[in-house]
């Protein structure tokens, strides 16, 4: 990078290469794989949340769609499991969450977000109406992963912002909740952001973000993505854009301490999917969590809607 100004007008404070030296690269490849009742696998995979339990664990929840040539049941349950090493994990008999009875997410469940407390777990999830047509951000709260309890929407749609859904959570150092959060508006994806008391607000929204980029590989659409906080001073979101067309991409974006201003993003997509020989695989990679290990930036997402991975990133 040569500190070149990026011709962006949503942009125009960024200079990518000289006052902020950052950058981020993909070191290696892993396939994410699990071992569950047949109910489980005989579903496509999508939306990894990962994290680490005080004990060393990897604890995962995943959305478990119907497969393309199977009748549509519903779009999404979401299944909980564990691992030792954050690749191989068994997932629990059960799914933790499943579409209704209430009409708010009668047509599925999916997308998790996973936060750990004290005493138990707070799941957002994107809860999506019998029709297929509308979903609106929602949350569960439980003791462990196979006893959560719905807990109603947490970020309702408004006529400006339709189908709120794939959240991502920061806490201020004040103790507030940062919701990041998907919204639809002119026929596109965007993220937008908001501060509240709790998990379910009430939210005071903040200034978008980020925005797309003209003639760029996310110059349509954008959508949240897990946030890599190590460093205070300079939180990093890897985000997912996409064209028009829906080819999804996984970037990067970093942020100041307050994320008031965006101080640097990646100008190539930092993952894109593979080449594939199946017709019927769709041109996505889409990012969900992100895990620091020993170390070790691993970021976790899943290919063509139906299978996982993560990816070992390096910060240089």
């Amino acid at each position: 990078m040569n500190g070149e100004a990026i011709s962006d007008p949503h942009l125009k404070d960024i200079v990518v290469g000289n006052d902020v030296a950052l950058d981020f690269n993909v070191k290696r490849i892993e396939k994410v794989s699990l071992d569950g009742p047949p109910e489980l696998m005989s579903r496509d995979l999508m939306s990894p949340y990962i994290w680490r339990e005080p004990d060393g664990r990897w604890g995962i929840m995943v959305r478990a769609v119907v497969k393309a040539d199977a009748p549509l049941t519903d779009t999404g349950q979401i299944w909980g499991g564990w691992s030792d090493d954050g690749v191989h994990f068994t997932m629990l008999p059960r799914p933790s969450l499943v579409p209704g009875p209430e009409d708010n997410d009668a047509g599925g469940v999916e997308d998790p977000t996973v936060i750990r407390g004290d005493d138990g777990y707070v799941v957002y999830y994107s809860g999506v109406r019998a029709d297929h047509a509308h979903s609106e951000l929602s949350y569960a709260t439980g003791p462990t992963l196979d006893r959560l309890t719905k807990s109603g929407v947490a970020l309702a749609s408004t006529k400006s912002e339709g189908n709120t859904k794939e959240a991502t959570i920061d806490r201020t150092p004040d103790g507030r909740w940062r919701l990041f959060y998907e919204y639809a508006a002119d026929e596109a994806s965007r993220v937008g952001l908001a501060v509240g008391a709790g998990p379910a607000g009430p939210w005071q929204e903040q200034p978008t973000p980020f925005m797309p980029r003209e003639e760029s590989w996310d110059d349509w659409h954008l959508s949240t993505g897990p946030l890599l906080t190590d460093d205070p001073a300079m939180p990093v979101m890897f985000y997912n854009g996409a064209t028009r067309d829906a080819r999804w991409r996984i970037g990067w974006v970093a942020f100041d301490a307050d994320y008031r201003k965006v101080v640097a993003r990646g100008i190539q997509p930092l993952v894109t999917p593979p080449p594939v020989d199946d017709r019927t695989a769709t041109d996505i990679a889409f990012a969900a969590s992100v895990v620091i290990a020993d170390g070790a930036i691993w970021l976790y997402y899943s290919l063509e809607d139906r299978r996982l991975a993560r990816a070992l990133i390096r910060r240089s």
